[in-house]
């Protein structure tokens, strides 16, 4: 089929009819002189007419680009017009700013996070840090040095918290990316990018442990501890027996308490690990559990004062505080979370327990990973022996 029939002037000096410049091109010239270009083909058996726009606004060669352009949609099985329809939604879209692109991922990532207070944290640190420099930019607009201008000021002071605000930048951007806000390359990644314009974290965080108590010092620390009957104080005393993590005890609910075998389930959700943990509880720690009462409408061992509430994750480390401990206390600056310490150092140099067992009551995760793998059991029995044999040694050894 011949193509390219007309000329510009043929064009510009045509009357009232219609022109074929060929390939289905189609000059309309109406009885007032009005001119539109229209394109016609065929498609599964049917003839479709679609309007280029008007004469002069669309000249001959862009009407020609145009049709050519249906031409091959077609060809390839694609209605233009539909096409067409897509490509003007996609104009008036607006590019979200990095503030609207990140509550679209929290939305949609929060159901998998663990807790409420990991969800707190991503819109802390990214309102705090992130939302004064990059807030209202266009996703698609922000550069490796807007990252920067972002992690820099925190880089060296708060090295922690900034690489967690990189991760969740980069997060975020991956996932506009992911909707075709912007582009693939991703200015906030890690690897291979700025790790090679900021030091690495191990070059700069020092790591800092929880202070522990010795635990030779424990079993005097005991005596003065449980002549205090506040719920605070059975927390503490629970926490210590049983080596487990301050949240692990407060968020402790009835249901996971077997006292008859004297078992506490700990589910996966509230471990760090992701992992059900098993505790076994000696006689002592199920003598504490035994003297709390059930709470009407509370399911927690260690209600708070809200109704339905646990204990604040506060409680221990300010009882601590007022019997002398804790930061600049005059008894020494030992913290709840230390009493995990003093457990591990016991264990190691005191009891004939293997490590093993040891890491185990800690929830440690093992970071073999071939031992992982065949590492089945978890050591229970062995683990209940253990953790009888440190409540006698708590409750036998005072200092003279």
């Amino acid at each position: 089929m011949a193509i390219h029939k007309l000329n510009p002037r043929k064009v510009a000096s045509a009357g009232p009819g219609k022109y074929e410049d060929g390939g289905g091109l189609r000059l309309v010239v109406s009885k007032t002189g009005a001119k539109k270009w229209v394109v016609r083909a065929m498609h599964a058996g049917k003839r479709k007419e679609f309007g280029l726009g008007g004469y002069p606004s669309v000249g001959l060669a862009e009407a020609r680009k145009t049709a050519e352009e249906y031409r091959r949609l077609y060809a390839n099985g694609i209605d233009p017009a539909e096409e067409r329809k897509k490509q003007l939604l996609a104009a008036t879209v607006q590019t979200p700013t990095f503030t609207a692109c990140a509550a679209r991922y929290i939305r949609s990532h929060r159901r998998g996070w663990k807790n409420a207070k990991h969800g707190r944290q991503w819109v802390s640190t990214l309102k705090t840090y992130a939302r004064p420099f990059v807030g209202i930019k266009k996703i698609d607009d922000i550069t490796t040095q807007d990252i920067l201008s972002v992690l820099q000021p925190i880089w060296n002071t708060k090295n922690e918290t900034a690489k967690r605000l990189q991760g969740r930048i980069e997060n975020i951007i991956d996932y506009a990316a992911a909707h075709n806000f912007c582009d693939p390359v991703n200015p906030a990644r890690w690897r291979g990018h700025l790790d090679k314009l900021l030091p690495r974290p191990s070059k700069i965080q020092k790591v800092r442990h929880h202070p522990a108590m010795p635990y030779q010092l424990l079993p005097d620390f005991w005596l003065e501890l449980s002549n205090n009957k506040c719920t605070s104080s059975r927390a503490l005393q629970l926490l210590i027996l049983t080596a487990t993590r301050t949240s692990e005890v407060l968020n402790a609910t009835w249901p996971e308490f077997d006292l008859d075998t004297g078992i506490w389930v700990i589910p996966q959700e509230r471990m760090k690990a992701g992992r059900e943990h098993r505790v076994p509880l000696s006689k002592s720690a199920l003598e504490i559990l035994k003297s709390m009462p059930e709470v009407a409408g509370n399911p927690y061992v260690f209600p708070g004062a809200k109704q339905g509430k646990p204990l604040s994750n506060m409680s221990m480390l300010l009882l601590m505080r007022g019997m002398g401990y804790g930061s600049n206390g005059e008894k020494g600056d030992y913290v709840p979370h230390g009493f995990r310490s003093s457990f591990r150092d016991w264990s190691g140099e005191v009891s004939n327990h293997p490590r093993d067992v040891a890491e185990m009551a800690l929830a440690h995760t093992i970071e073999n990973k071939v031992e992982a793998a065949y590492r089945r059991g978890d050591l229970f029995e062995k683990r209940r022996q253990m953790m009888q044999d440190w409540a006698n040694y708590i409750f036998a050894h005072p200092l003279p």
